[in-house]
């Protein structure tokens, strides 16, 4: 191994890339973090190989059939390890070559070896090699190519070890593509282990530093549940050479967080700490604050699901270990800043998206500030309760961490403060049983895999991909390629077709198949994308179809032009929205079809009134400017040249389809859907509403055209129909609303001198409503005679809110805490239950108690206490709206 000049990271990966394009391989950038739409079987990018599964799949025809990569990856499942050794990571960068029915094992072996001695500098006596032995359960024995191919590079046989089917044989899963692998580690001798240590075993003297896939066989089973294997028609090469290990051995250090990507961010938490900190929380920040800064250039938020809880998670446990070794608030932003100076050079998202960065990292340190000092107060209730038993229940650690977002190592550790433990494995179950529920949940989500499964089926079968042609023209005369029963449902793959599949958040064509000589037709219920490729879903309603039949394919003319509309104004919607509120506005899901719009983006806080009025009219006056909307296709370096948009989780190649609306200079986005030709055939856009979608991401929904000019036809005549109800002008509706709203307070005020039980003021209380992650929020103590009529006002207060909306209040009564809460069913579907609202409520003022999911009530002992009981239940309403 040479011991010479200190190796940088960006060297390693020149190093590598290099070698491979002198090798006649493409280079490809790094795809995102957030995996393809198409691909829901991760929720982030793990590998090098995962944004090419597709061409080796064949589903897309690969740009060049030897590849090169430096690949952004994330793994959650180590998580929980991160900071308790010196190797784990969340975030790592993954160098890898691929082959895609090209060269085989002994070319990928040739190229790996002179790589490792030529451009790596590699002593080739310190180099070993791992190779698969064989299987009896999979009829293989030992891989004699491999191990014949690495003799021939000059490797000697007693450097070569036979590792089992667990170390050395890749599969995907229990069916698909897979194949033995050979891996090459380092031996870093004595000093690192024993002389009789191998590698693939438990030691730190064999580094393993690259390793090779050989995709040769497609993994079945038989009708007893054997595994099968046949021989793939083309064998394809996928490797994987971690960037962070390869630093870790040619920079000479220990761990990986002494590298020159990570040794930066270690010296900085170590400036920044009041406390000495440990290494284990230095670890910690490095790691999930690189993680952080990635994810949030790619377009995740921080959220309570799927991709966005993994980003809040790592986020959560970065503060927490910030705040445990003194750092002062805004520390978050600060590590984000210098992850950009240290990849921003290699990764120029990362300047383009420091905005949103920075801002991200600084409300979810605010968020979770609020939410550990509310939950420390609760915690702090129940270690006085838990001191004869010595131990925290595991209810109330699991209320800490389902409720507040209050994580359960933190709980650990301020118990051991106080001499307490908690019970963690009946935390475990009651983990175990959320897990268990959430997923009986998601399973439902997952039925329409089966049909593009299907599709994928078929795609294979056809050979040949569909030439879509729907931007060109509406009807095509074609050929049905071939088709697959299943049921009543019937797939077809036509030669052409002009049907545009679901995609990029836009719904899937309708229309017609007839057969040219009319004996047979067909309606097109769906249209399933499979890569760059799709497959019709059709009901028969004469005839039959058959492989070879010529056919009229038409698309329903009136619900496209719908479509085309609502979706150019989306991308008018996106532009007025990043003008009016900020460039950290990304698009993060959509839905356009002929019937409306809807645009999810992320944004932290509900949208003013005077905003949403303010991009309404932005968007109509671009319409009546009659912009014209041009499709133009380009080269995704030109593309980002020009400032156009990318939808987060698309993947793109070197030519992409651009959209640009008049002459760039507010709308250019990367967009392959079907618009119209120019803004005015819009004719008028009118949004319905704005909503939460989910924690920091807005929905906002809208029409278009014909749609929008019948809802203002309607609400035109609503007007009418109140004015006459009040025997006024429809200019003068508002004053009369009003005097109607001052006679009925006055009624309810001579009720209430007269002996009635409205002693408090409702409408009062209703205007004192928080906006908390798009809901409205009232919790307050009041002077209420008694629980009934506590309950009476909760559920006044209740009904003068919006549909997501909570009350709690509380009162002192007679020397008890009283407390109450009433929830709307929209809120107790996005998680917030009266019950266990009014039960934390109640623990922080000595007391008990529960009821329904739209309405409980609680007592306490403690009526000093009952304002913190009402911020810790409104801390607990803020924690479950972001965080699961």
């Amino acid at each position: 191994m040479r011991d010479n000049r200190r190796v940088n990271s960006d060297e390693i990966r020149e190093t590598f890339l290099s070698y491979f394009e002198e090798h006649d391989h493409k280079r490809l950038p790094s795809a995102s973090l957030v995996p393809s739409a198409y691909d829901p079987s991760v929720l982030l990018t793990t590998a090098g190989m995962h944004p090419l599964v597709p061409y080796f799949r064949g589903e897309e025809k690969p740009p060049h059939p030897r590849l090169t990569s430096v690949q952004k990856s994330f793994r959650t499942t180590d998580i929980e390890n991160v900071g308790n050794t010196a190797r784990h990571l969340t975030f790592f960068e993954m160098l890898g070559n691929f082959s895609i029915g090209d060269y085989f094992k002994r070319q990928a072996v040739e190229m790996a070896w002179e790589l490792s001695l030529n451009g790596f500098g590699f002593d080739p006596d310190d180099i070993w090699i791992t190779v698969f032995e064989g299987d009896e359960e999979l009829g293989l024995g030992p891989d004699e190519e491999a191990i014949e191919a690495w003799i021939s590079v000059g490797v000697p046989r007693e450097r070569i070890v036979l590792c089992p089917r667990s170390e050395n044989f890749w599969q995907g899963g229990p069916t698909g593509p897979c194949g033995p692998s050979s891996e090459l580690y380092i031996d870093r001798g004595l000093d690192w282990g024993e002389q009789d240590d191998l590698p693939g075993g438990e030691n730190e003297r064999f580094l393993e530093y690259w390793n090779l896939v050989f995709t040769q066989y497609e993994l079945g089973s038989d009708d007893d549940g054997k595994p099968t294997l046949a021989l793939l028609p083309a064998k394809n090469i996928d490797t994987g050479l971690g960037l962070e290990r390869m630093a870790v051995i040619q920079q000479g250090v220990e761990t990986v967080f002494e590298t020159d990507t990570f040794a930066p961010l270690m010296a900085l938490g170590r400036r920044l700490a009041k406390q000495d900190p440990d290494e284990r929380a230095l670890r910690i920040l490095a790691d999930h604050s690189r993680a952080m800064t990635f994810l949030i250039a790619d377009g995740v938020v921080p959220s309570n699901e799927d991709r966005g809880y993994i980003l809040r998670r790592i986020m959560r446990r970065a503060i927490q270990q910030g705040n445990r070794i003194g750092m002062e608030r805004g520390f978050m932003a600060v590590f984000a800043e210098k992850v950009i100076e240290i990849m921003g050079a290699a990764y120029p998202e990362l300047h383009r998206e420091r905005e949103p960065i920075l801002l991200w990292a600084r409300s979810e340190e605010e968020a979770f500030g609020r939410t550990l000092e509310q939950g420390t107060k609760l915690l702090d209730e129940f270690m006085q309760r838990s001191r004869d038993a010595g131990t925290i229940a595991a209810a109330d650690a699991f209320l800490l961490h389902d409720t507040f977002g209050f994580p359960l190592d933190l709980t650990r550790e301020l118990a051991a403060e106080q001499g307490l433990e908690v019970d963690v494995e009946g935390f475990d179950v009651l983990m175990d049983r959320q897990r268990k529920q959430s997923q009986e949940g998601a399973r439902g989500a997952a039925l329409g895999g089966d049909r593009r499964e299907r599709a994928r089926e078929l795609s294979r079968a056809a050979g040949l991909q569909t030439d879509f042609t729907g931007y060109e023209t509406l009807e095509q005369h074609t050929t049905v390629s071939t088709l697959s029963q299943d049921g009543d449902e019937l797939l077809v793959k036509l030669a052409e077709s002009p049907f545009y599949a679901t995609g990029g958040g836009q719904v899937a064509d309708a229309g017609t198949i007839e057969c040219e000589r009319g004996d047979c037709a067909a309606l097109v219920t769906d249209v399933v994308r499979v890569g760059d490729d799709q497959a019709v879903v059709v009901a028969l309603e004469r005839g039959e179809l058959h492989p070879g039949e010529r056919v009229v394919a038409r698309v329903d003319r009136a619900a496209r032009t719908a479509t085309a509309a609502n979706h150019t104004a989306t991308h008018l919607l996106h532009a007025a929205l990043r003008e009016r509120l900020g460039t950290h506005v990304r698009q993060a899901g959509s839905y356009v079809g002929p019937d409306k719009l809807r645009f999810d983006f992320n944004h932290g806080e509900r949208i003013a009134p005077e905003d949403l009025k303010a991009i309404e009219d932005r968007v109509n006056e671009w319409v009546l400017r009659n912009d014209p909307v041009r499709p133009i296709t380009t080269t995704l370096d030109e593309a980002r040249a020009l400032g156009a948009m990318a939808l987060f989780g698309e993947k793109y190649g070197d030519i992409v389809r651009m959209v640009q609306i008049g002459d760039g200079d507010y709308s250019r986005e990367l967009c392959g859907g079907t618009h119209v030709r120019s803004t005015a055939e819009i004719g008028v856009f009118k949004l319905l509403g704005e909503s939460s979608s989910a924690a920091n991401v807005r929905r906002i929904e809208a029409i278009t055209g014909p749609a929008a000019v019948a809802e203002l036809r309607g609400s035109d005549a609503k007007a009418r129909a109140a004015a006459a109800l009040l025997r006024t002008g429809v200019d003068s509706l508002p004053e009369a609303v009003s005097a109607l709203q001052d006679r009925a307070k006055q009624a309810a005020a001579k009720a209430s001198s007269n002996g009635g039980t409205e002693t408090v003021d409702a409408g009062a209380l209703a205007a004192t409503a928080r906006q908390i992650a798009g809901a409205d929020v009232v919790a307050e103590v009041v002077a209420a005679g008694g629980a009934k009529e506590l309950m009476d006002v909760a559920d006044r207060v209740k009904g003068q809110l919006g549909e997501q909306s909570a009350t709690v209040l509380g009162a002192v009564v007679d020397g008890r805490v009283h407390l109450v809460a009433a929830v709307t069913p929209a809120l107790v579907a996005r998680g917030v239950k009266a019950g266990a609202i009014v039960k934390a409520a109640a623990a922080v003022a000595g007391g008990g108690g529960g009821g329904r999911d739209t309405m409980a009530q609680a007592g306490g002992r403690d009526p000093d206490k009952l304002p913190d009981a009402i911020a810790a239940a409104r801390a607990a309403i803020e924690a479950v709206l972001s965080h699961p």
